[in-house]
């Protein structure tokens, strides 16, 4: 037991959660690159064993325990249903953060991603590795033309510097943005975030992509708003706002789940016969997913319907491993099932209230605006751990470090 305090004081369990967070960090990097990673799975029940082995050597409350214990067991059920072991890898990662610094935490993987995100944009500039742009349909035009007349959509190119897809490019930058400036956030200045704005529409310019664009001038604006009026950064209402508007995300997707199907069969109505024949609530939803290039009908798309809300369960199942698609509220609870994605909510409104508590402005940005691009992108709910910083987040804000007890 003496041995086991010693070891526990030591920095033997720092070093193990960043071998941890490295390798999970550099798995990121590849996935975004043209390499396909053959051992991916084997790397990631490597770096669940350092996660694990730093759990074990940190202290934490009864209470603490009661609540690790609980969600790794509704993990492991998780497991036995689908066969993925994501959650118990996010749950033991999560746990694992205990008695981190948050700072430190995300300024490392700010730096890790930046550097890895460096490589592949020089590889590929330079003509090593990794295509520079990609030429096929993306989508612009509306189904009126396409789905519906069967007009040949339109090829254009678009830049991706080594990243697959346009789209990824972009993401990734917004991700970049988001972390340096919360990492550096009391030291911003505004000619700061003017430059990260000029960069933004560099971005947009090269990968044409209008919603990683807006989400991005979006926190940058809010981001700047904070940092120059104090009374933002104070006031209850602020943070109210912010939890409305994660409450309006969730309670969006899961009513687009619901409403899919008669959404789509209100566009085609809506064309051909001039009327919808619906009512005016999903009229409005077909709006909406005109502007979201219809990702709303695009759960419609395969035989099952994956997607909407008659494929959720409780614990999902195996299937809902193997189709994709781009609303991340949507696949929470489609892939992962119906208890799992409550909790992951739950989590996230203590995590709102923490941040509320310590009035952390540019937390509170960075959250509304992942609450919000998660309704249109999916990028923070996958197997990709390094890809979720709000994962850095909820470790550090609900397993507090505790208080080193004074010298007498």
């Amino acid at each position: 037991m003496e041995l086991y305090h010693k070891i526990r004081k030591s920095r033997l369990p720092w070093y193990l959660f960043y071998i941890g967070l490295t390798m999970e960090l550099i798995i990121v990097i590849i996935d975004k690159s043209n390499y396909t990673n053959p051992i991916e799975g084997r790397l990631f029940q490597v770096t669940f064993l350092f996660f694990f082995l730093k759990l074990l050597l940190t202290a934490y409350t009864r209470k603490e325990w009661g609540v690790i214990l609980l969600l790794e067991l509704i993990a492991v059920v998780s497991y036995r249903v689908t066969g993925g072991n994501d959650l118990i890898r996010l749950v033991t990662f999560v746990a694992a953060c205990k008695e981190i610094p948050l700072k430190e935490m995300l300024r490392y993987a700010f730096y890790m991603t930046l550097v890895g995100c460096t490589v592949i944009v020089l590889l590929s500039v330079s003509g090593l590795y990794g295509e520079i742009s990609l030429t096929q349909a993306f989508g612009r035009e509306s189904a009126e033309t396409t789905l519906y007349i069967g007009v040949e959509p339109s090829e254009e190119t678009r830049y991706t510097l080594g990243m697959g897809h346009p789209n990824a490019l972009a993401c990734m930058f917004l991700m970049l943005v988001a972390m340096g400036t919360y990492v550096y956030f009391d030291k911003m200045k505004w000619y700061s975030y003017l430059f990260l704005m000029l960069l933004n529409a560099g971005v947009y310019k090269l990968a044409g992509s209008k919603t990683s664009m807006l989400i991005t001038t979006a926190f940058l604006v809010g981001a700047c708003a904070m940092r120059y009026c104090g009374f933002l950064r104070k006031s209850m209402v602020t943070y109210l706002c912010g939890l409305l508007v994660f409450t309006f995300c969730v309670g969006f997707s899961v009513d687009a789940a619901v409403c899919a199907q008669r959404v789509r069969e209100a566009q085609w109505n809506e064309f051909f016969y001039l009327n919808p024949y619906d009512n005016q609530h999903i009229v409005m939803l077909g709006r909406i997913d005109q502007q979201i290039s219809g990702r709303i009908k695009s759960l419609t798309e395969t035989e099952r319907k994956d997607g909407m809300i008659q494929t959720w369960s409780l614990f999902s199942e195996p299937e809902n491993r193997k189709h994709y698609f781009d609303m991340g509220w949507v696949k929470l609870f489609y892939r992962y099932g119906i208890l799992p994605g409550i909790l992951y909510v739950l989590a996230q409104l203590v995590l709102l209230w923490q941040i509320y508590k310590r009035r952390d402005a540019c937390g509170l940005v960075v959250f509304v605006v992942m609450a919000v691009y998660t309704v249109v992108e999916a990028h923070l709910i996958s197997v990709y751990i390094g890809r979720n910083f709000l994962l850095m987040m909820m470790g550090s804000y609900l397993l507090p470090v505790p208080k080193l007890d004074k010298k007498t």
